[in-house]
């Protein structure tokens, strides 16, 4: 575990619905503010907390603490925030891959996304990037789907593990295009990385923060970008959807959760905060240079819509797949 103080930050958000509890005392917050991250330090999670922390605590005048918890794919973190008490003192720093595949993934899934959470704020999202090393014969979707017909099975792409969101972006590709690739799970992205770059695998679905350097640099290639459209970072590299797979549209996301029962006016002022930090330069930039962007505030009815959603999409993917966890 690691601990730091944090300045303030936060993005678009959503309000509480009331509850029964006592209101909010107007001094909140009067201590330092634990902000659970269900990933070990360094990982991209991680480094995003850290730098949406940073204009948090200087907006809620009180540091906001990161707290790893890391383990069962963010569940252990996601955990400690459930049994916390909701006095907005501890926060979870929510992923998509949390909140809405785990609960598709995971039969005995030890928290209800939707039931033991407040959703207090949406901070960003962020597109994948469908890289390949450069000597890979694909240079594009269509290349590449074209490949996979001629040869079902027989290509491989990495990830980080079963059940991680690039493994299962990957699986609605196939499913949406009727093709067959080979799924190499990898203990870790920087695993997979590796071995992309060192052509032992020839392709993988990744976060751009974790791979576009390395596109940069030019030791990969970009073939397409997850989102529906294009990032206005990277106006270069073409979606999926645009590529022939209509329909196709995957986004990695981050919010703020608080524990069921936080009462409505700190969740109104943790709203108003993280619609603030958005407009921090430091958090524009890491998000543009990570292929996303802060996200639209949104309602908490219409978080808990597209929450519902996604969890039934990766349902639907898991189930056609066969995917199963250990």
């Amino acid at each position: 575990m690691q601990r730091r103080h944090f300045l303030q930050s936060g993005a678009g958000a959503l309000l509480c619905a009331p509850f029964s509890h006592p209101s909010a005392s107007p001094s909140w917050p009067q201590r330092p503010v634990r902000l659970v991250v269900g990933f070990p330090p360094g990982q991209s999670s991680d480094l995003l907390a850290r730098t949406y922390a940073a204009p948090l605590s200087r907006l809620l005048g009180q540091p906001v603490i990161i707290d790893n918890k890391s383990g069962a794919n963010g569940s252990l973190g996601a955990q400690e925030v459930k049994r916390s008490r909701p006095d907005g003192h501890t926060l979870l720093f929510g992923t998509s891959g949390q909140l809405s595949i785990n609960p598709a993934l995971q039969k005995n899934l030890p928290f209800d996304p939707l039931s033991d959470f407040e959703p207090v704020g949406l901070l960003a999202r962020g597109a994948l990037f469908l890289v390949a090393h450069p000597d890979f014969a694909a240079g594009s979707v269509q290349e590449l789907l074209a490949l996979a017909t001629a040869r079902p099975g027989a290509i491989d792409y990495g990830s980080g593990g079963v059940g991680v969101t690039g493994h299962l972006a990957m699986e609605l590709l196939q499913s949406i295009s009727g093709t067959r690739l080979n799924h190499v799970p990898y203990n870790g992205s920087p695993a997979a990385l590796n071995d992309l770059m060192a052509s032992r695998i020839p392709l993988m679905m990744e976060s751009g923060q974790a791979c576009l350097p390395h596109v940069k640099s030019g030791r990969l290639k970009a073939l397409a970008c997850s989102s529906a459209k294009r990032v206005a970072a990277f106006p270069s590299v073409p979606s999926v959807a645009e590529q022939g797979v209509a329909g196709y549209d995957v986004s990695a996301w981050n919010a703020i959760m608080a524990p069921a029962g936080t009462p409505a006016d700190i969740c109104g002022k943790l709203h108003a905060a993280i619609g603030q930090a958005n407009m921090d330069p430091l958090v524009i930039e890491t998000l543009h240079a990570a292929g996303g962007e802060a996200a639209v505030s949104t309602s908490p009815s219409e978080f808990g819509q597209v929450l519902q959603a996604e969890i039934a999409q990766w349902k639907r993917v898991v189930t056609q797949r066969g995917i199963t966890v250990d």
